[in-house]
Parts: C-alpha cells; sequence; structure tokens
C-alpha cells in the first residue's frame, strides 16, 4: 500500500510517499481503506522531531482516519453494530496517512449522514477527547452549566455542540469579538471575551452567582486557581 513517511524532520516537504505492507486487523479490530486523514498538533510536531512514537505505534503519522471497513473481527464487529463496507472515521494511535490503517473498533465512529469523508476525518479526536473529559469523567448533566476555556478550538466547538445537543448550558470564553460571534453561532449561551471582560466575575454574573458546574480547561497553569472561583458547589 502507499503511504507517507517522516524519512527525516522538518517542514511539510519532508514527508515522503513510501510503500509498505497492509496492515492486518486482530482481535477487536477493523481493517479501514482509508479515503482521508486528519490533521493534528501530534501529526506536526512528530514531523518535526518533536513527539517521539510511542511504544508499539506506527511510525506513519496520521491520528485520525475516515473511510470504509473492508477486513476485521467478524464477532467484535457484529458486536459493534458494524460490518464490511461500512463508511467509519477512527481514532488511531498513528497510521493513518496510507491507504489502509488498522483501527480499534471502540474507536470507531460511523460516519454522520451528510459529512462527507474529509469532514468526518476531522471528527474522532475533538469528539472522544470531549466525551473522555466532559461526560465520562465530569458526568455533565443536562441542565448543568459547562464553562470551555478557548472556545473557538477544536476542542471548545465540539464541546459546544455535543453539551447544547444533550441539554446544558454554555458559558465560553474566546480571544476577540469574532471568536465569540462564532462560539454563539454554534449554539454557546454566552460568550466572554477574556481580553477585555474579567471572566471570573462575569461567570459569576450570568450564573447570578451560583456558579458553573463544570469547566473544560485547555489553558492549566495561573487560570486554574480562578477557575476554582467559579465553580458551584460540587462543581467539577
Amino acid at each position: 500500500m502507499k503511504v507517507v513517511e517522516i524519512q527525516t524532520y522538518g517542514a511539510p516537504e519532508v514527508l515522503t510517499p513510501g510503500e509498505r505492507p497492509v496492515p492486518v486487523a486482530g482481535v477487536g479490530e477493523a481493517l479501514i481503506r482509508v479515503t482521508a486523514s486528519g490533521v493534528n498538533r501530534p501529526d506536526v510536531l512528530q514531523r518535526t522531531g518533536n513527539y517521539p512514537v510511542p511504544p508499539g505505534a506506527s511510525d506513519i503519522p496520521g491520528l485520525e482516519v475516515a473511510g470504509v471497513i473492508v477486513d476485521g473481527d467478524a464477532g467484535a464487529l457484529a458486536h459493534a453494530g458494524f460490518a464490511i463496507g461500512d463508511r467509519v472515521c477512527a481514532l488511531v494511535a498513528g497510521g493513518g496517512y496510507a491507504e489502509f490503517c488498522v483501527a480499534p473498533l471502540g474507536q470507531c465512529l460511523p460516519v454522520p449522514e451528510g459529512l462527507s469523508d474529509a469532514q468526518a476525518a476531522s471528527l474522532p479526536e475533538t469528539f472522544f477527547t470531549v466525551w473522555s473529559n466532559v461526560f465520562d469523567r465530569a458526568r455533565l448533566q443536562p441542565g448543568e452549566t459547562l464553562l470551555i476555556q478557548g472556545g473557538s478550538s477544536g476542542i471548545g466547538v465540539t464541546a459546544i455542540q455535543i453539551a447544547k445537543a444533550l441539554g446544558s448550558r454554555v458559558i465560553v470564553t474566546a480571544g476577540s469579538d469574532d471568536k465569540c460571534a462564532a462560539c454563539l453561532a454554534l449554539g454557546a449561551d454566552d460568550a466572554i471575551n477574556y481580553r477585555n471582560t474579567d471572566f471570573v466575575a462575569e461567570v459569576k454574573r450570568l450564573t447570578g452567582g451560583a456558579g458553573v458546574n463544570v469547566v473544560l480547561d485547555m489553558v492549566a497553569g495561573a487560570y486554574v486557581a480562578r477557575e476554582l472561583e467559579c465553580l458551584a458547589e460540587d462543581g467539577r
């Protein structure tokens, strides 16, 4: 199969076409014929020599793919509700810049109706990250309020849409009025330009002093102490 390799570190021009054996799907895995791959920061860092490949992972870059299932663990496919020929997108530990890629079935999603493969390939990294953090760990519930730091980021725009779809109130921060407007257009209830507004005071005002139930933070550092001031009782 054709792949894109990193043979030396540097600018995008170091990405080189190559050939590798087609991978074989193991237990609990699907073999996907790849039609589109996502581009993530770790791919860029790997290309520049600043992201060592994790042990056991493919040295071929690419953490997100979309395409068609062409083979796999038959029992696991059926149990997961997939079949040969299904369009899927998936989160993988490398190997996405290739004609074929193996993915764990637990990290595969059906391509949403109406989306192209190129669009679907941009979904898994942010959707799995938001689901794991906001819903599995922080247990955001319908009717609760979520504060998203960096609402216009990839994680931010995903969190806005999922939280609103599942019935939560969403407050975001962003670094410009245009970014705030974009977050509101995606469904956020309130958007705070942190460059000209104290987000702690504004969160307290917007919630009538109650605070928010969950904070999704992609900044950390000095922000953590201020975010604790934004939390409601039993906030996460």
